[in-house]
């Protein structure tokens, strides 16, 4: 018997990469939260690495875009907010891995967004329920130009802004990460396997705030490629 799909399945999330024509296939995005002391301050939590693990949601490939488009505002929120973060890219799979070994899974690293309907989370939060709708939406997930880890050896020590409309937001530095990218990794691959084209988003510093429509957004870590996004009006 011959079988067809009933619909014609979905077009991949392909990424581009610095110096390269080859394309970095999605396959889903793993996000931390509260991994910089001062935006779970500001967020009105603390993190005391010696007594809590990382925590983290997933977002879908499908609602991943790249750099430089122009999209709608999101329906139904009033408070739209920014968070400029520094995206790992995998290559090759891993599964309780160590933190020695975890950067061997990791191809390289980029500039990225995550965009959140911070008063949905906020009533998601009062009722003790999930807040899928708040952070995992079309277009929530921006990932700028995939650069090669071998060009940029001192990520972890690399400054991490945010513009919008020329005036800095946000403006911290990716050292001030709780946990490091090693740990993070070996962590999510305790209850994951990592596989080839998963993103992991690594949180945000301090100074997330809200965009309006008409906004446009440079994310910007040192020795990456800038990322850009535009809201219509």
């Amino acid at each position: 018997m011959n079988t067809t799909l009933l619909f014609d399945a979905p077009p991949p999330v392909l990424l581009p990469i610095k110096g390269s024509d080859q394309l970095f296939p999605v396959n889903r995005a793993f996000c931390i939260g509260r991994s910089y002391a001062a935006h779970a301050a500001e967020m009105g939590s603390s993190v005391d690495k010696t007594k809590q693990d990382p925590f983290f949601f997933l977002k879908a490939a499908s609602h991943i875009i790249g750099s430089g488009k122009t999209i709608q505002f999101p329906t139904e929120t009033a408070n739209l907010h920014h968070e400029v973060e520094l995206v790992v890219c995998f290559d090759k799979p891993a599964f309780r891995v160590t933190p020695e070994q975890a950067l061997a899974s990791v191809y390289g690293y980029a500039v990225g967004l995550d965009l959140t309907r911070r008063d949905l989370q906020a009533k998601a939060k009062e009722k003790g329920l999930p807040w899928d709708y708040a952070k995992n939406f079309e277009e929530a997930g921006v990932v700028g130009l995939i650069t090669p880890k071998t060009q940029v050896p001192a990520i972890e020590q690399s400054r991490i802004s945010l513009e919008i409309n020329g005036q800095v937001r946000q403006d911290g530095n990716t050292n001030d990460l709780i946990w490091s990218l090693a740990e993070l990794i070996s962590y999510i691959s305790k209850f994951y396997h990592i596989q080839a084209g998963d993103l992991l988003f690594t949180g945000t510093p301090e100074g997330v705030g809200a965009i309006q429509p008409g906004d446009s957004l440079v994310g910007k870590i040192d020795g990456l490629e800038n990322l850009t996004l535009q809201f219509e009006r």
